[in-house]
């Protein structure tokens, strides 16, 4: 994902001031608040050229650069690696590139479970980050062409990729946690300034490797095509590194035993509640004040009153998936759209990078121009108004990603393209009927320097040819189909002209702006022809073979038009995410944060899995799927905005503090009937 989870936690410690920064960096992990005086008696780390910065957390940061640049290194190429390597349809590339990003989010539930009940986070951060190397390596060996035939570089590859879910996922809740781990309590400004660094490490590490692993592939060339062995073996040795990292760090490291999982206690009491609710069902039996006071036999009212304030949140995280369906399409849908658009070299349309760099201009803009601007004006900019137009901007993107497939459409529809191969021994004039094309004689055996722009009238046209060599004139006629690239091959055979004409491609699929090779045999008798001492084909005797057909640039529609959608959801992932997890985070208690990170989360992994849906069970025209998205966004930003117009914001410790008080009341009360009761 995305990068958006990593990336709004440290936008949030760098720029929110609403919330303690160590707080907002709360991930699954119950235990990650770092403990008010209950570390295990140990000796101090040492610390950071004289600072209070522990030496431990310079390895912490290492680590993460590491990871990070191997994570988003990896799923650079991705999808073009199911469509080049696999020769996968977009839409099957599309499925199984948003299934990994949904694993990546839901398997951190596993890792702080782990963490909080089981291992602690320094041994799962070690025995996940084992099974993360392990993914990365089968993931690379997996892209060497010369190993096995297809069916084992998919299963190879599918491995690696799960793996990699799990271990991605699984350190997720981990790390940042651990490195709060390592300050004493005074230090918590230390601690702080920890956490905007550790985000800069994260966002380093994916700016760079989103840049430098598409360059490894279209310009490195390994078994005789793009080396997406070595794009995938660049981020699993940084891998590597990362775990060797920090394992040297290990004795200088503090580290807390497992304190239990609030995540499952949470769970628990909600599902106890439904089930004793639905034991006591009789008209007869007293009715209770909320669905989770049936809780209260068994738990405690403090932890029933936590998990209300908790689930009144989550209730506004039903709608958000759908704001994480369209901006995870930035990898997949968006990037298939660049494929066939004009570029200006083979790996310059893998824009991604653009989004954390984006990201890190809009926030101090966002944050010390835009919100005090309106704040100035007095208008009530509220953190629902701010997601529900973080929405809005997605929205626009993706109607703006519609708009340019229908023009990379109609520069397409209707429309092939055409070459004229001589062959004979005198230039060729080539005329076609009604068409303004070839107004120089052909030379022969001339290179022609780019295709003709044949415009059709029809989805399949005939068109009528004439052929004029040496004072002879010869026609012919060819059906010709839109969307198709063809040669005119014009040769002598048995003393007189003929011709041919071949399709070499279809136009505006996924290419590597190559051409097919085609083999002209105009002797007699078959020809055998090996190449590169492995393919080996057979061209008959006065025919014409195509090889390896790939295509030429699929129109003039430049990829800098995808600029304007990169903006727009950059900035909608400003006004969602941060605000979103800085509101959530600000309407619980601090005991249930990590809960709220769970759910976050999730909503991640089922935004990526509808959109799995969506290009597997109903696929359609790329443009009204990019429409589809955008009314759907819009119908539930609505719901949401509604939502959030009843929803009355709350401050968890005031809560808390009202209820000790109505606790302490009814005890006192209690205290006095008694006595009156003694007393009669």
């Amino acid at each position: 994902h995305s990068m958006v989870g990593d990336k709004a936690r440290g936008e949030m410690n760098a720029f929110q001031r609403n919330e303690s920064k160590e707080t907002l960096f709360t991930f699954i992990s119950a235990g990650d608040d770092p403990p008010k005086g209950d570390f295990p008696l140990q000796k101090k780390s040492p610390k950071l050229c004289g600072s209070n910065y522990p030496l431990s957390i310079a390895f912490i940061v290492v680590n993460e650069f590491c990871e990070r640049f191997s994570y988003y290194g990896m799923r650079a190429v991705l999808t073009l690696y199911f469509l080049s390597f696999f020769h996968w349809d977009e839409n099957l590339s599309t499925a199984v590139y948003h299934a990994f990003s949904a694993l990546c989010y839901f398997t951190p539930v596993i890792g702080a479970i782990m963490a909080d009940s089981w291992l602690g986070k320094y041994k799962t951060i070690i025995y996940l980050s084992i099974v993360y190397v392990v993914g990365h390596l089968i993931k690379s060996v997996g892209a060497i062409p010369s190993l096995g035939n297809q069916a084992v570089h998919v299963v190879l590859s599918m491995v690696g990729l799960f793996l990699i879910a799990l271990g991605t996922g699984g350190i997720k809740p981990c790390v940042s946690a651990f490195g709060g781990d390592q300050f004493e309590e005074e230090h918590t400004s230390e601690r702080s300034k920890f956490f905007s660094i550790f985000y800069l490490s994260i966002n380093a590490g994916s700016l760079i490797s989103t840049f430098v692993t598409p360059v490894l592939r279209g310009d490195v060339k390994c078994f005789g095509e793009d080396c997406y062995a070595l794009a995938f073996g660049v981020p699993a040795a940084l891998m590597v590194l990362a775990l060797v990292v920090f394992i040297a760090g290990s004795g200088l490291y503090r580290k807390t035993p497992p304190q239990g999982n609030v995540l499952l206690e949470v769970c628990k009491c909600i599902g106890f509640a439904l089930k004793n609710r639905l034991k006591n069902r009789s008209p007869e039996i007293p009715k209770r004040d909320h669905w989770l006071d049936w809780a209260s036999e068994k738990y405690s009212k403090q932890l029933i009153g936590e998990v209300k304030m908790v689930t009144r949140v989550l209730f506004l995280f039903i709608p958000l998936p759908m704001f994480w369906a369209l901006f995870d399409q930035q990898g997949s849908r968006w990037t298939l759209q660049a494929t066939k658009m004009n570029s200006l070299n083979s790996h310059s349309f893998v824009l991604q990078f653009l989004n954390p760099l984006l990201i890190l201009v809009f926030i101090p803009i966002f944050d010390f121009g835009l919100y005090p601007l309106i704040n100035m004006c007095k208008l009530n900019f509220t953190p629902i108004r701010k997601m529900a137009t973080g929405m809005i901007l997605a929205g626009l993107a993706f109607g703006l990603a519609a708009i340019i497939e229908v023009k990379i459409n109609v520069s397409k529809a209707q429309e092939s393209l055409i070459r004229v191969l001589n062959l004979a021994k005198n230039p060729v004039q080539v005329a076609i009927q009604d068409k303004d094309l070839f107004q120089q004689p052909v030379e022969s055996f001339q290179n022609p320097a780019e295709y003709s722009k044949l415009i059709l009238n029809g989805e399949q046209q005939s068109l009528h040819f004439t052929l004029q060599h040496q004072g002879l004139t010869l026609a012919f006629n060819y059906t010709v189909k839109e969307k198709s690239v063809y040669s005119l091959i014009v040769f002598e055979a048995e003393g007189s002209l003929s011709s041919r004409l071949v399709s070499v491609g279809v136009k505006c699929k996924y290419s590597i702006n190559s051409m097919a090779v085609i083999f002209i045999n105009a002797l007699s008798q078959d020809v055998n022809l090996t190449i590169n001492s492995k393919s080996f084909i057979t061209v008959s005797g006065g025919a014409v073979e195509t090889w390896k057909s790939e295509d030429i640039k699929a129109n003039n529609v430049h990829m800098a038009w995808q600029l304007p959608q990169y903006l727009l959801i950059s900035a909608g992932e400003v006004m969602f995410s941060i605000t979103g997890l800085a509101f959530s985070y600000s309407q619980s208690p601090a005991s249930m944060k990590s809960v709220l990170q769970a759910g976050w989360l999730l909503t991640v992994a089922v935004g990526n899995t509808f959109v799995l849906i969506v290009a597997e069970a109903a696929p359609m025209a790329q443009w009204a799927e990019f429409v589809l998205f955008t009314v759907l966004l819009f119908a539930v930003c609505i719901i949401f905005s509604i939502m959030g117009y009843f929803y009355v914001s709350v401050d968890p410790e005031d809560l808390e503090e009202k209820e000790e008080k109505r606790e302490t009341s009814s005890r006192g009360n209690m205290i006095g009937l008694v006595t009156q009761k003694t007393k009669l």
